[in-house]
């Protein structure tokens, strides 16, 4: 069997311990739309999946099926833990190229990673790195390789190669601005069945993603933006519903998770959205992204928000600190983080918090301000981060000189401050299981207390909860000692600062993406 482009991406989720377990995978969006747009221009494609794989022997299996020309590692750059650029993942890229190579293909990479490293990417056995938004660049290159056209490598936007050895970064390329004009995602390579038993058989409901959206307008200083930078363009609500429609007949999805930075920013975009599924049955429960202000903004956009399906807003909330939202450059008030999800909970949608610590100058009245928030708030789940300075990114140019050799975390649950931070990598990762600890144990408290006077309400399940409860509570106490001994300590042994060379200091900061509001 020959196929002329074999897709794939480097994002294991068996090599991300934590997701791993989670079990809550989801196919690789970015690299559907890539697949779809070649198959358009009148290519043959193949998708591999590495979120599902064992390891990227499956890749060379795949390449030994399809014997392809063109091997296109093409990330998804819609999904936040892509846009991580974890060690784990490209150590697997690089792998990929070679095996690739070995067969005789030309390679090209494409995401946030590669856009950020293309030198490395090259070194590592990839021909062609894709920077920033990929498909337009994707069509221009391969016509040149097939011969379509005789475009020079160096006047195609948007392309990073090796000339005599020496690599070439063309400038980059304007995106995409007519988002609709897009093909929807080839979602007939994927194994949609085996995606479906994980999720009933771990969840009990089957979700898949969308998006409506490409970039971020916002200027959060830690955010880094390497694909879209700060261009944000929506598609219109009446195209997505029929996307929505169409899945859903076709693959009878229970839940969508709509992978966008930032959903429904443009004014009354909800409204119509809310009208146009509802038009087309095409509502589905929901989780998407916002913003506390932009929840605020609008009675009647929560509204429809809960007329069109959503389940679950999660809020880039951060911090309870309005110092330390100030210092990012949020743009949010610690009142409207309160106020957005008051209104929320009253459409009856419930509320995620996004967390950050170990932002520069975080001290533990901070921390505390932050966990009272949670507390106030109760949201229904929470993730937490710690400060990663990313390339491209106002955070990082203040810290840079204080960057060890490593530069980005091994996997999700790394937590490693890159960076003199406030406080200890170990004061963080104990942070990380108070913070859960308390949320958890308040969590399952209100639980026993709505079904505790009705004893025909009682599962199984509430009384694995209560014995989990019962071990947060005695617990608790001896992981809060153990924070605070841990903040004692010093973050980590000062090293002499890194001192650039001319060289390095001129170079041009890439712009990387960050999936948070």
């Amino acid at each position: 069997m020959t196929t002329e482009i074999l897709f794939g991406q480097s994002y294991y989720l068996q090599f991300d311990p934590k997701l791993w377990a989670a079990q809550q995978p989801y196919p690789p969006l970015g690299t559907l739309y890539a697949a779809a747009v070649m198959r358009r221009e009148g290519h043959e494609v193949a998708l591999f999946d590495a979120m599902l794989a064992e390891s990227e022997e499956e890749w060379a299996a795949a390449l030994d099926h399809h014997r392809p020309r063109f091997a296109v590692v093409y990330e998804d750059n819609f999904n936040y833990l892509t846009k991580m650029c974890l060690l784990r993942m490209r150590q697997a890229a690089f792998t990929m190229a070679q095996m690739a190579r070995a067969r005789g293909c030309t390679v090209i990479a494409a995401g946030s990673d590669a856009s950020d490293q293309s030198q490395a990417y090259l070194r590592a056995g990839f021909d062609f790195v894709l920077l920033g938004e990929g498909e337009q660049t994707l069509v221009e290159l391969i016509d040149r390789l097939t011969g379509r056209t005789t475009t020079p490598f160096d006047a195609i936007p948007g392309l990073a190669f090796c000339e005599d050895n020496r690599p070439r970064q063309n400038p980059r390329r304007a995106v995409i601005n007519e988002v609709d004009a897009l093909p929807y995602p080839a979602w007939d390579l994927v194994d949609v069945e085996r995606y479906r038993r994980i999720w009933l058989e771990r969840h009990g409901y089957y979700s898949m993603n969308m998006v409506t959206t490409r970039g971020c307008p916002y200027h959060c200083n830690w955010c880094a933006k390497p694909i879209w930078g700060q261009r944000y363009h929506s598609r219109r609500p009446e195209s997505v519903a029929d996307e929505m429609g169409w899945l859903k007949r076709t693959y009878r999805p229970d839940h969508i998770w709509f992978a966008d930075d930032i959903m429904g920013l443009t004014p009354h975009w909800w409204t119509s959205f809310a009208d146009a599924v509802q038009a087309r049955d095409a509502v589905l429960p929901f989780k998407c992204l916002s913003r506390a202000d932009l929840i605020v903004r609008s009675q009647t956009d929560v509204q429809a928000l809960a007329r069109a399906g959503c389940d679950i807003v999660w809020l880039g909330a951060e911090s309870g600190s309005q110092r330390i939202l100030d210092a990012m450059e949020k743009g949010t008030r610690v009142e409207q983080i309160y106020a957005a999800t008051r209104a929320l909970r009253d459409a009856g949608i419930r509320i995620g918090f996004f967390l950050q610590f170990g932002y520069p100058g975080e001290t533990r009245d901070d921390i505390a301000r932050t966990f009272q928030m949670v507390r106030d708030c109760r949201p229904d789940d929470i993730g937490m981060s710690v400060s990663y300075p990313l390339p491209g990114t106002k955070f990082h140019n203040t810290v840079r000189l204080q960057l060890s050799d490593k530069r980005n975390w091994v996997d999700s649950a790394d937590l490693d401050m890159l960076y003199e931070g406030p406080f200890s990598t170990a004061f963080y990762r104990q942070l990380h299981n108070v913070l859960h600890h308390e949320f958890r144990l308040r969590r399952a408290g209100a639980e026993l207390r709505r079904v505790g006077p009705h004893p025909s309400l009682w599962r199984a399940a509430h009384l694995r909860q209560a014995g989990a409860a019962l071990y947060r509570a005695v617990t608790l106490p001896a992981e809060r000692a153990k924070l605070d001994r841990l903040a004692a300590e010093p973050s980590r042994a000062i090293r002499p600062a890194r001192h650039m060379s001319p060289e390095e200091a001129a170079l041009p900061s890439p712009q990387v993406e960050s999936p948070l509001p």
